[in-house]
C-alpha cells in the first residue's frame, strides 16, 4: 500500500450557524492548515498515487480567501469540512483541517 501526505494552507472566512449563541455565528477568519492523506494499492501510470498538484487545485483554489458561506454548501464547521475535502479526492482516506492553534478536527474513511 503506497501513501502519499499534502499539506494545505488557506486564509479563509465563515461563520457558523448553532443551536446556541456564540461569538462564531459572526463572520470571522482563520489561516488553516489542513492534510491530506491518499492511498493506493497501485501507483497510477506515472508512478503516483495522486499528483500533489491536483490535490492542491482541487481543494486550495476553492477555498482559498474565499468566504466559506459563499461556496460549501453546508454548516463550515472544521468536521463538515474535513469530510466535504475528503470526498473531492477519490484516493484521500484521511483528512485534518487546523482551523487555530488549538482547534483541529480529523476525519477518516471508515474501512
Amino acid at each position: 500500500m503506497y501513501t502519499v501526505r499534502k499539506r494545505l494552507e488557506i486564509s479563509a472566512s465563515h461563520s457558523l450557524k448553532l443551536s446556541y449563541a456564540s461569538k462564531c455565528e459572526n463572520l470571522h477568519g482563520h489561516n488553516w492548515n489542513i492534510l491530506v492523506w491518499c492511498r493506493a494499492e497501485k501507483l497510477n501510470d506515472d508512478g503516483m498515487v495522486v499528483d500533489f498538484t491536483h490535490i492542491k487545485e482541487k481543494i486550495q483554489s476553492k477555498l482559498d480567501h474565499k468566504n466559506l458561506n459563499e461556496v460549501l454548501p453546508f454548516n463550515t464547521t472544521a468536521e463538515n469540512m474535513a469530510k466535504w475535502i475528503c470526498d473531492q479526492i477519490p484516493e484521500c482516506f484521511k483528512v485534518m483541517v487546523q482551523e487555530s492553534e488549538n482547534n483541529i478536527a480529523w476525519y477518516e474513511k471508515g474501512e
